[in-house]
């Protein structure tokens, strides 16, 4: 005898976790499926020291399915988005531009919330909603769509029929494999290295991301840590010098981060371990197949430029949950999916053009390049029409 439901999920992480609140709250019946229980403590070897501003949209659909108030008191707001080039011949502030959030809204551009306390967060109250069933530790290993729903095989051999499949996978899916799904690849050459810091001066919940050449160097504000303020940071460089870096002694890594910080928030402090990963660009060539929605990675990938990876994400699931509210007969249906892919696909593929071409532009090296590439700052930052609108723009507004 197999089970069923209105929606199966593969995926436990942030996007997929979200999307069985959302949806679980507007009265469907939810399964969540993923192959390993979510590391839930920042000591694990295993946790994701990343962390993720939530812009103002995602934040409103997480207010909508009501999960924000188990986030916000761990969020720190992001007022001012500073851009710092440091692309002399020395590291050093050759021009700095702010923007502050306050010129289009009276809130935060986002709050930021390390990634490993999120899914702890999430993994707790997807347990609460009636209708939702998280399963960590469990796998969907085949399916077979069918004209009123799909049958998926789960790792331990049980069976789920359900109306709609959402692959929030990651990027490299296994259920967009499996329905034949292409996807194209931008290979940059870079890693990024993730953690966390510690630093003499506040960072007035002032989010910076330093250019000078590999790619930028963010730090993103945290709660202190120990009375001191702190920072996330994410350090793009090519490949081979990433790894370089992230097998530096402690100290020499310290004096390296500070200077390529540009010491803006003073001497760094290493306080967690680094986490290396590559940086690519991919964009699915269709965001639905056969009774299945693809989502978050496992529809796009674009690097962690401007908080625009899994707010775009989120801005996926709340496209979905509103196709569904509005016709909940059709869950899963081809019009509602080719719908989604119609909304979706689109937007995500000029963002991630976008953030494309401001990272081969940080990762300039050449001295013209760099010079290029300052000039260029002035003059966004310069003209107060077009500084809003790329505000606007990096916001994402409507797309969640």
């Amino acid at each position: 005898m197999r089970e069923t439901t209105d929606i199966l999920i593969a995926g436990g992480g942030v996007a997929g976790l979200t999307a069985a609140a959302a949806f679980g709250t507007a009265g469907f019946r939810v399964t969540c499926v993923d192959p390993d229980p979510p590391v839930t403590d920042a000591s694990d070897d295993r946790a994701d020291l990343r962390s993720t501003a939530f812009l103002q949209p995602a934040r409103a659909l997480l207010d909508r399915v009501g999960l924000w108030h188990r986030l916000a008191s761990h969020a720190t707001a992001l007022q001012v988005m500073r851009i710092v080039d440091a692309g002399g011949a020395q590291p050093d502030i050759r021009r700095s531009a702010e923007f502050d959030a306050a010129e289009i809204s009276d809130q935060p551009f986002g709050w930021n919330i390390p990634n490993w306390l999120i899914r702890r967060e999430l993994s707790e109250a997807v347990r609460t909603i009636p209708g939702s069933d998280f399963r960590p530790g469990i796998a969907l290993t085949g399916l077979l769509p069918r004209d009123q729903e799909v049958i998926a095989t789960l790792s331990d051999r049980s069976r789920i029929a359900a109306r709609m499949v959402i692959a929030a996978d990651g990027r490299d899916s296994p259920t967009r494999d499996a329905l034949g799904i292409g996807a194209r690849t931008l290979r940059y050459g870079q890693k990024a290295l993730a953690f966390a810091v510690t630093h003499p001066i506040p960072h007035g919940n002032v989010s910076t991301e330093v250019h000078r050449s590999g790619g930028p160097f963010t730090l993103v504000p945290l709660p202190d840590r120990g009375g001191l303020p702190a920072s996330a940071v994410v350090w793009m460089e090519p490949g081979p010098e990433a790894e370089r870096l992230a097998a530096l002694p402690v100290p020499e890594f310290e004096r390296a981060m500070t200077e390529r910080s540009a010491h803006i928030l003073g001497p760094l402090t290493l306080v967690t371990r680094r986490s290396l990963w590559p940086i690519i660009s991919r964009l699915a060539h269709r965001f639905a197949g056969p009774r299945t929605a693809l989502v978050a990675e496992a529809a796009h990938v674009m690097p962690p430029i401007g908080a625009q990876g899994l707010n775009t994400s989120l801005a996926d699931v709340a496209c979905l949950l509103d196709l569904a509210v509005a016709d909940p007969s059709g869950i899963g249906g081809t019009a509602m999916l080719d719908r989604y892919d119609r909304m979706r696909r689109p937007e995500v593929t000029a963002r991630l053009l976008g953030i494309d071409a401001l990272n081969r532009a940080a990762m300039a090296g050449a001295a013209p390049l760099r010079d290029l590439r300052g000039a260029m700052l002035g003059l966004l930052h310069g003209a107060p029409p077009v500084r809003k609108a790329l505000m606007q723009a990096g916001l994402g507004a409507g797309s969640a």
